[in-house]
């Protein structure tokens, strides 16, 4: 790669191939792009797997789909029977779709290009901007990431119209200009972008896998209460697992934020754990007393009630990103007793769902209420769960850990290509 600093002022990106020289040609995108009709089907108006004409949604070019589409390996919906359009135009290889609307100004004409149709036909439906390239001036992979670049995004955002969903018409791409290099050039520009796609995929597939393997071997070597020991047990290990009330093994945090000494209001984040507020969310929801409020030191658990259709039961989560903060008291709080039960063992065993029924038990569901199960602390101690010996389990907890580090570090390897990704974009088009 070459940077081309000393061109400011002329039609050059910031960062180009060493073989290219000479300056890319400024185009209206309005001018490139010939604009078809599209559909208004409604999700309620497709399915999926079907050998019907396949429709492309808004939503999945928000979340869901490539910047290249492929249909070799991505998949669209199908339009439903009897709900086909009367009037349609087929997409073409090399055809090009923004979604028209958003509530971010970043995601307003975000586009994906249909790189490979695999011989399927395919329409454009609600909320897209369906767009060709009839004189050929762009070679199939290049259209997708130069509407995905930095400087065409700044044009949309100074363009959109609306005050909570932004929007764009055909009508404001004769505002917008993309900068158009020889096809040799668009050829390589899109194809490196093309393999780092494929490579986040790739690396998202990893994740997904360990995750997979993670919650696979977290409801292998867990039982339940009911459960005299669990299905998978590790090498060498043949004591029987004991039933113990949640008091036997953890001591309540009662302590309190005495004289207002720590001002680090905690939450919990599903993801993240125990995190905090200002950190995260960039606001406070606390009361402006903190007095009140429970003081956890690094190390301690907290059970939040609130459930959700992830938590059906509420989110137990350990304090590991500071050494203290302070939460609401509406959170039941506690310490493992080292002597009893090892803490990483059971910061993953509250990850997994051996513990449910016991809350389920002592959960009316008539008593919910707004979204907070009805337990009382008392009841909550009381809670059975079947724990191994702390020798087991430390070794337990060592499986489990060594997946969620391989996890961290492909995650970082992620965030690197994601951010290489997002450079290129930035200096490599204008």
């Amino acid at each position: 790669m070459t940077k081309n600093n000393e061109h400011k002022n002329l039609n050059v990106p910031a960062l180009r191939f060493p073989e290219f020289s000479g300056e890319w040609k400024k185009c209206k995108v309005s001018d490139l792009l010939d604009f078809y009709s599209t559909n208004s089907l409604s999700w309620e108006q497709l399915e999926y797997d079907t050998n019907a004409m396949m429709n492309l949604h808004y939503g999945l070019i928000h979340v869901g789909l490539p910047t290249m589409v492929d249909l070799a390996k991505d998949k669209l919906p199908n339009i439903k029977e009897d709900n086909m359009p009367t009037n349609f135009e087929l997409c073409k290889e090399g055809d090009v779709a923004f979604a028209d609307a958003s509530e971010d100004t970043n995601e307003v004409a975000k586009t994906i290009e249909f790189y490979n149709l695999a011989e399927k036909n395919v329409v454009c439906g609600l909320h897209t901007i369906h767009g060709r390239d009839n004189k050929h001036k762009t070679v199939v992979g290049f259209k997708g990431y130069t509407f995905s670049s930095t400087v065409f995004h700044n044009q949309i955002r100074r363009i959109a119209q609306g005050t909570k969903i932004y929007s764009i018409s055909t009508k404001n791409f004769s505002e917008c200009y993309i900068g158009l290099p020889s096809k040799p050039e668009q050829t390589k520009i899109a194809t490196l972008l093309r393999l780092i796609d494929e490579r986040v995929a790739t690396q998202n597939k990893i994740i997904e896998d360990l995750k997979l393997l993670r919650d696979a071997i977290s409801d292998a070597m867990f039982c339940s209460p009911k459960q005299s020991a669990p299905r998978k047990r590790i090498k060498g290990f043949y004591t029987d697992w004991q039933k113990v009330h949640l008091n036997d093994i953890c001591s309540r945090v009662t302590r309190k934020n005495t004289n207002g000494r720590c001002y680090s209001v905690l939450t919990i984040a599903a993801q993240y754990g125990l995190v905090s507020q200002l950190e995260f969310f960039n606001k406070s929801v606390a009361s402006e007393n903190l007095e009140g409020y429970y003081l956890l030191q690094k190390g301690d658990f907290a059970y939040n009630k609130s459930y959700s259709s992830e938590y059906t039961c509420g989110a137990v989560k350990r304090l590991d990103r500071y050494e203290e903060g302070v939460l609401s008291p509406l959170y039941i709080c506690f310490r493992p007793d080292p002597s009893k039960v090892d803490s990483d063992y059971l910061a993953y065993y509250f990850e997994s769902k051996k513990w449910h029924r016991e809350i389920m038990d002592i959960s009316v569901e008539g008593a919910r209420n707004h979204g907070l199960l009805n337990i009382s602390v008392i009841d909550y101690f009381n809670t059975i769960h079947r724990i191994p010996n702390i020798e087991e389990q430390r070794a337990i907890a060592k499986v489990i850990k060594t997946i969620i580090h391989k996890m961290s570090s492909e995650q970082t390897i992620l965030d690197c290509y994601v951010k290489q990704r997002t450079f290129l974009l930035q200096q490599m088009f204008i």
